[in-house]
């Protein structure tokens, strides 16, 4: 594995608690005031029956769309996210790394499969993506959401690569941040491309105060 690959999951697995606090004391404002609704919006939008949400984190998007009557389950590489999952309940939840979805690990489809602001990796995220396909039912959306590369670019070059992470904005007790690789919208579409996907719609949540795109939502069915 990729030196940054692994550094992703370490970081996850030692910042899993003040993560959680985060996501569930409604701490970073992007997500408050606009991506977890553009997320749900675009859930709702395919009007599916089953869903299964990679990179869970600690189940928020698993226990929303239970509640709307939708079939969940929820995946994380992340142990000590998957206890904090279960123990809310709201829906299925198994701990399991990409890799081994990649490898043909996971023996489900569903109707939607959600990626929100799960995808930081390089390789990972390419292996990931064409196993995707085989996750979907007949007329099946993956529904991934990112960071803008407008946005996320900063004063950086516009160009695929690793770039450092941050926690700015999350609140307090996290440790080192994890790194994350930057996808212009030409890398998204490749990827996705590459993986047999066919992008169907793309949307851009603005923020209500910047006027500025908060996120990146795609919307791919399998070619």
């Amino acid at each position: 594995m990729d030196a940054h690959e692994r550094d992703i999951l370490e970081v996850w697995h030692e910042n899993a608690a003040p993560w959680t606090q985060a996501v569930r004391g409604k701490l970073i404002a992007s997500r408050r005031l606009v991506t977890d609704r553009a997320m749900l919006d675009a859930v709702r939008a395919r009007r599916p029956r089953t869903a299964i949400d990679l990179g869970c984190g600690e189940g928020w998007l698993v226990r929303a769309l239970a509640a709307e009557g939708i079939e969940m389950l929820g995946i994380d590489a992340v142990p000590a996210l998957i206890a904090a999952a279960r123990d809310v309940g709201g829906g299925r939840f198994l701990a399991m790394d990409y890799a081994a979805i990649a490898a043909g690990g996971l023996r489900e489809r569903a109707d939607v499969v959600t990626c929100n602001f799960s995808l930081l990796g390089g390789a990972s995220v390419d292996a990931l993506l064409r196993a995707v396909p085989a996750l979907l039912a007949p007329g099946g959306a993956l529904i991934v959401q990112t960071l803008h590369p407008f946005t996320a670019c900063g004063d950086a070059p516009y160009a695929d690569g690793w770039r450092e992470g941050s926690w700015q904005g999350c609140g307090e007790g996290f440790g080192r941040a994890a790194p994350w690789y930057f996808r212009t919208l030409a890398g998204w579409l490749d990827a996705l491309a590459q993986a047999r996907l066919r992008v169907t719609r793309v949307v851009e949540p603005a923020h209500p105060h910047t006027g500025r795109p908060a996120s990146l939502i795609l919307i791919a069915e399998a070619a």
